[in-house]
């Protein structure tokens, strides 16, 4: 599978792990304490939406754009608009008022919430998306952008000095191996900070590889360890990606909570219909 983030942004999947991403930036943030955000596959940071690769898929007409468009006319849930207005507005903040053409990747996404002590490391290997990450983000002195593989990068950036943070893994899947890779560098890098918030994504095509990922993690011994699955369409055509997973380590104590509002209600509008489908679990019941 190929999941390079300038084809797909703004996809249904772009707009579930986002949504979680920006909770847990606002639950960081919200205490005074440094923190340090770990971005390790960061993309180029910004993207055009009428660019060669998002235009050429389209895909973030079903996933930003059938989100926003409830939000702008008010018709978004009540619960939930007020958890998902961060992301948003976020978003909004890099557009005009009708019309999407630009979409945050996870490094501009979390530097709406730095703060004058906060810092993010955004790691990135490809040449174009490195190049693009270092232009988008060179007149920020908060944000430290490295050309580095981003399993690489895993081992090296942690322990941050700082005692707060995220780590946000986010690999491609462009080569077979990246679930185990998946569990190997957590585990290698939660052994090195164990209070530490993670946050991995994964694609879900079949259910075999994501159900091994979970029973791994849960034998790994790492506490407290929340699963958040969104899917669009029953797994069934190996090429075509039916949903997709995150995995949260040490979440935010409100956060199960507020994605049993959220989740379902972007199943429902990322499906289009009563298609999609979601799940939150704890892999590890030490919480």
């Amino acid at each position: 599978m190929n999941y390079r983030h300038a084809f797909h942004a703004g996809n249904f999947a772009d707009v579930v792990k986002h949504a979680v991403l920006t909770r847990l930036m606002v639950h960081l943030a919200s205490k005074p304490a440094a923190y340090r955000a770990i971005d390790t596959h960061a993309g180029a940071g910004l993207y055009d939406l009428f660019g060669p690769e998002a235009a050429r898929s389209g895909e973030w007409r079903d996933g930003i754009a059938r989100l926003m468009q409830p939000y702008r006319d008010g018709a978004l849930d009540a619960a939930c608009r007020p958890l998902l207005a961060p992301y948003l507005e976020t978003v909004a903040a890099l557009n005009c008022a009708q019309r999407l053409a630009t979409y945050p990747g996870s490094p501009a996404l979390v530097r709406a919430f730095l703060r004058a002590q906060d810092r993010l490391v955004a790691c990135e290997l490809e040449p174009n998306a490195a190049a693009a990450l270092k232009r988008n983000f060179a007149q920020d002195r908060r944000i430290k952008v490295i050309a580095i593989d981003g399993w690489t990068a895993l081992n090296a950036y942690v322990p941050p000095k700082e005692r707060r943070g995220l780590v946000l893994i986010d690999p491609p899947f462009e080569e077979r191996g990246e679930f185990p890779r998946l569990a190997q560098g957590l585990e290698a890098a939660h052994h090195k900070w164990a209070n530490g918030t993670y946050l991995l994504w994964y694609p879900i095509k079949a259910r075999d590889e994501p159900d091994t990922l979970a029973r791994r993690l849960r034998r790994s011994g790492i506490g407290k360890i929340l699963r958040a699955e969104v899917s669009i369409a029953p797994p069934g055509d190996p090429s075509r990606l039916s949903g997709c997973g995150l995995i949260v380590v040490n979440p935010p104590w409100r956060l199960e909570q507020e994605l049993q509002v959220m989740l379902p209600a972007l199943a429902a509008i990322l499906a289009g219909g009563d298609r999609g489908g979601s799940r939150i679990d704890r892999i590890s019941n030490e919480f």
